[in-house]
């Protein structure tokens, strides 16, 4: 099992600095105005992101093992993955989800619980393949989890939940930005060049009826194994590599709210 406290201690730390830094580095790219009155939504909408993303970071550590061919039975079961997506999330919040005693917004604790459930169902729909030996590529991936966990959820709770990335490192049409997405992604983009890594951005919009939340994600050194150099060679799924470097943005988790 990876050592997921020493993986994730400087991302834990970034967060930490993020929540710190956004309200007086981020306004220029953000109009606030009412989504600051929406705590509750805000809260809730941060946290889902978060769970989300954790579970697909959970899968890129376990990438190695999950492609492994010389191994049957790898034991990564749908209980190992949640026990490692709330270490992750935990370390990422400070919030324990095992302990109903932690506060959450009261509208967060069923959401999370429900797609804390259906990440788990997606980690099953790939237990035949995974344990398959002499195969390497098993087709689970932090991607296709996102895409396949987001439509899961999606169907049960109505919640717009998508990961989507910037043209340049476009690769499923699935994860296309919408007109909104690609103008926050730009911004983020700009900020991050500037200024380094975003915090989360929030806006009010649907003339006041929707709040969106963007959460960006940047490469980590992991991810480039299928994303970085040499650009154009193919990686484990077929894909040219887009030649990404650590530390750059590659796209967001986005989410909608409808606001009471």
């Amino acid at each position: 099992m990876p050592d997921v406290s020493r993986l994730l201690t400087p991302l834990a730390l970034r967060f930490t600095l993020m929540a710190v830094l956004s309200a007086s580095l981020f306004v220029s790219l953000s109009t606030w105005g009412r989504a600051q009155d929406h705590e509750q939504e805000r809260e809730t909408s941060r946290l889902l992101a978060i769970l989300f993303d954790s579970g697909r970071l959970v899968v890129g550590m376990n990438q190695d093992l999950i492609n492994d061919a010389s191994k049957g039975d790898k034991g990564f079961t749908p209980a190992v993955f949640e026990n490692q997506v709330l270490k992750v999330f935990e370390q990422r919040t400070g919030i324990n989800l095992s302990n109903s005693s932690d506060k959450l917004p009261a509208m967060a604790r069923p959401l999370l619980d429900r797609l804390l459930e259906e990440s788990k169902k997606t980690i099953e729909s790939y237990q035949a393949p995974i344990n398959i030996a002499g195969i390497s590529y098993k087709g689970l991936i932090p991607a296709t989890f996102g895409t396949e966990t987001a439509k899961r959820f999606e169907r049960w709770s109505g919640i717009y939940l998508r990961q989507i990335a910037p043209e340049k490192f476009l690769r499923n049409a699935k994860n296309k930005p919408d007109q909104y997405e690609a103008d926050v992604l730009k911004a983020l983009a700009e900020y991050a060049s500037a200024s380094g890594e975003s915090p989360p951005k929030w806006d009010i919009t649907d003339g006041g009826h929707t709040l969106r939340l963007m959460l960006p994600l940047y490469y980590s050194k992991a991810c480039l194994d299928c994303h970085g150099e040499p650009k154009g060679q193919r990686d484990i799924t077929g894909y040219p590599r887009e030649g990404a470097k650590e530390g750059e943005l590659g796209g967001a988790i986005s989410v909608k709210l409808p606001l009471k």
